[in-house]
């Protein structure tokens, strides 16, 4: 799908659907939800050309004692795991803009990694499930 704002929607259906079909607790979705929300967003955020939004896919697999997402996009190469961590200590009026999402991220998953491979950026984000 393209990745545009409006499409979120649409991508937390898809998120909420494999999690009932699943048979998962909903309160493990949480975290999945906002790790879909702040990637996606900043895609659609950063991502743009100037002709077109970039194209974006997302996957979910089901392990044993796991669920692992994957966001593809075609926008230009970014690897949200490069940015450092924001500080989180400084004063509100001394905080740069940005990276606080990715931080978040980094801290309800249990596992991410991040790779371009044929011209698309790569995130695979995984957490364990609690019974």
């Amino acid at each position: 799908m393209p990745a545009e704002a409006s499409q979120l929607a649409v991508l937390n259906l898809f998120l909420r659907e494999f999690w009932t079909t699943a048979g998962l607790a909903p309160a493990s979705m949480r975290c999945f939800e906002l790790a879909l929300e702040e990637i996606f967003l900043n895609i659609s955020m950063h991502g743009p050309r100037p002709d077109s939004a970039p194209r974006v896919e997302v996957s979910l697999h089901l392990e044993s004692e796991a669920v692992t997402m994957i966001i593809e996009d075609d926008g230009p190469p970014f690897d949200p795991l490069s940015l450092p961590p924001p500080d989180i200590a400084a004063d509100l009026a001394d905080r740069k803009v940005g990276g606080l999402g990715v931080f978040l991220v980094r801290n309800v998953m249990d596992t991410l990694g991040y790779a371009r491979i044929a011209g698309r950026n790569q995130l695979s984000m995984s957490k364990r499930l609690t019974p």
